[in-house]
């Protein structure tokens, strides 16, 4: 006997909601996991978390969903409520925000931007910072990666990243993960709009030393201001607070090592402290 499917409730949360949708549809169109897996083309695995909320879905997946039970968009439009709630309470509306700006600064202090981290260091991260089990974490994953996919519309939002040096030395993940993730930082740098600083060491205190910080700005409308810490975010609306962070940002850009100079020096780290291992023969 086959174990009982685990019982949702669809009112607890969007992603439930998302995941109960899924699990009624498919037994409507009388589908096992594996028969509708094979036609999404996903593990039959991951469809029984999609439908028990335990993994986050992605916009590919939800599309392949509209398509398979013809439902005239109704899982992509679902999903970015469902990605959205994905985060803390705190950065949900700094998230809506993002979406919609046309440009976007960001100060690193201590971990790569989640805009830009590969799939291996944003699991490390997470299993580090966020201890729990396995689809906990692959659902905290899947919504790092989709946050990403504003980098690739068809128009992007300038980016404009000052990372202390400190990011891009620690070896979050291990030598491999990381030596990814600067190779990506460093394919990032040569996009048309967007620029990447490096903060040395060696300048010493800087504007702002315990937080990271973002600015927005958007095609009409006034900028916004997001200040991160470990366990907080602040999200600051307010002209005067905002013109305070843009001095402060100015302030780290001007500390920091121009772009040339930036991607060289990411480069030598990597090769220095994150050489590529040829696999043992």
């Amino acid at each position: 006997m086959g174990r009982k499917p685990r019982d949702l409730d669809p009112t607890s949360s969007v992603q439930a909601y998302y995941g109960s949708e899924l699990r009624r549809l498919r037994e409507k169109a009388g589908l096992s996991h594996a028969r509708l897996a094979e036609i999404l083309n996903y593990s039959p695995a991951l469809v029984g978390h999609i439908e028990t909320a335990t993994r986050m879905p992605t916009p590919e997946m939800s599309k392949a969903l509209d398509a398979a039970f013809d439902t005239d968009g109704q899982f992509i439009r679902l999903y970015p409520v469902v990605r959205r709630l994905a985060f803390p309470d705190y950065s949900q509306r700094f998230m809506e925000l993002e979406a919609q700006a046309d440009r976007i600064f960001i100060f690193m202090v201590g971990t790569m931007p989640g805009l830009v981290q590969t799939e291996d260091y944003a699991r490390a991260f997470f299993r580090a910072t966020r201890p729990g089990d396995e689809a906990e974490l692959e659902s905290m994953v899947a919504a790092r990666m989709s946050r990403q996919t504003l980098l690739d519309r068809p128009d992007p939002p300038q980016l404009w990243m000052v990372l202390d040096e400190a990011v891009i030395r620690r070896a979050v993940g291990g030598p491999a993960v990381m030596r990814a993730q600067l190779a990506q930082v460093l394919d990032l740098s040569e996009r048309t709009g967007t620029v990447v600083q490096i903060l040395p060491f060696s300048r010493g205190a800087h504007a702002t030393m315990s937080s990271s910080l973002y600015l927005l700005h958007f095609p009409q409308g006034p900028e916004v201001a997001y200040e991160e810490g470990a366990s907080y975010g602040r999200l600051m609306e307010d002209l005067t607070d905002v013109g305070e962070c843009q001095l402060t940002y100015d302030l780290l850009r001007a500390d920091a090592l121009p772009p040339d100079e930036s991607v060289a020096f990411i480069a030598s780290v990597m090769e220095d402290c994150f050489p590529c291992v040829p696999p043992s023969t």
